[in-house]
């Protein structure tokens, strides 16, 4: 089978090779997984610099976070799945836990307990990327802080994937959003997805525009993906008691120095009116919760996306040899579509 694979750290378009590895055998409670799409992520890019949570051992096959595919064959008693079933791969490696078989190569094996069956009204595109993002954004709507319907919820970041999530998630279960962008073309693009409020802060002053929309009562809860200078306005923004979850540092994207990795918090907002600031990290997540809780919160997701509640755009494909170009186009700004690298019956196709 074919493989992409990493002999070290670098820059991935620099370090992968395309490799031809004999296809890996199940045991017990695992499945053999023929691998039809696996979406380029940020994540697994930086996995492959080492400027992640967490480094894999070299060689290593790229992709550590999702796949959809269909079971190939199963390992000796195992139960619960068949042979033939479509499935999503949860390739997400648990931290503290055991690490987990690259997505991007032609066959996997993985745990029955990572796998999640998708009906067939789903297109490849959606169910390889039901795994992270919207999970994502489920998880910290409605589980690290359990907003309730009519209360604010301020968001960074929220012309991203996830950011856009949180708005049609949020608009489902009737809570009220401020979202911030860095673009006044981005302002009525959240609007027309359910956005309620949008402040962009290219002409816009964070702190002042949260004031104004929020009232004395103010924000509580708040998520932040930016970090930096932003993430800093976010908290001083919050009610006191208020709590923010950073989930990630868009503001450091290039920042190689773990130095630069910074928030300026302001000590009076943490001491004298007791906000909160923590991290959440879907990896993390995985190696806490218990299996029955991340296939719930997995199935919970896929009803959503199933039943257009979340829209996950559809991504661009390229096959496995054009794997240099769909990294660069990963990484452009404003590059659209998610890149996925597809998989036809060992024969890719060019299906731009």
């Amino acid at each position: 089978m074919r493989a992409l694979v990493a002999r070290e750290v670098g820059e991935p378009a620099d370090v992968l090779r395309l490799e031809s590895r004999p296809v890996p055998t199940p045991q017990a409670g695992q499945a053999l997984i023929r691998v039809k799409a696996s979406p380029i992520h940020a994540s697994d890019l930086h996995v492959l610099r080492g400027r992640y949570g967490f480094s894999p051992e070299f060689p290593t096959v790229g992709g550590h976070t999702e796949c959809v595919g269909r079971i190939e064959a199963l390992g000796p008693k195992t139960e619960g799945l068949k042979i033939g079933e479509r499935v999503v791969v949860v390739a997400v490696p648990a931290v503290p836990g055991p690490r987990v078989a690259g997505t991007w190569q032609e066959y996997l094996v993985a745990d029955t307990h990572r796998l999640l069956p998708v009906p067939d009204r789903l297109s490849d595109s959606s169910a390889c990327q039901l795994a992270v993002n919207p999970l994502t954004a489920l998880l910290l709507v409605a589980r690290e802080l359990d907003v309730q319907p009519g209360e604010w919820l301020l968001q960074t970041a929220a012309g991203s994937t996830v950011g856009r999530l949180v708005v049609q998630l949020t608009r489902h279960l009737a809570i009220r959003t401020i979202s911030v962008v860095r673009r006044r073309a981005a302002v009525e693009e959240i609007k027309a997805l359910g956005g309620e409020e949008v402040i962009c802060t290219e002409d816009e002053d964070l702190l002042q525009r949260v004031t104004e929309i929020a009232g004395p009562a103010g924000v509580r809860e708040a998520i932040d993906c930016v970090a930096g200078d932003v993430g800093a306005q976010v908290s001083q923004a919050l009610a006191p008691g208020g709590e923010v979850v950073v989930y990630g540092a868009l503001s450091t994207h290039r920042q190689t120095d773990p130095a630069a990795l910074t928030i300026p918090l302001l000590a009076r907002s943490v001491i004298y009116e007791t906000k909160v600031v923590r991290g959440f990290w879907l990896n993390r997540w995985f190696g806490t919760a218990t299996p029955a809780d991340v296939l719930d919160a997995l199935s919970e997701v896929r009803t959503l996306v199933a039943d257009d509640v979340l829209t996950i755009p559809e991504g661009r494909p390229f096959p496995l040899e054009r794997f240099a170009e769909a990294i660069s186009l990963a990484e452009a700004p404003a590059h659209g579509a998610k890149p996925l690298l597809v998989f036809d019956d060992g024969r890719d196709k060019d299906a731009e």
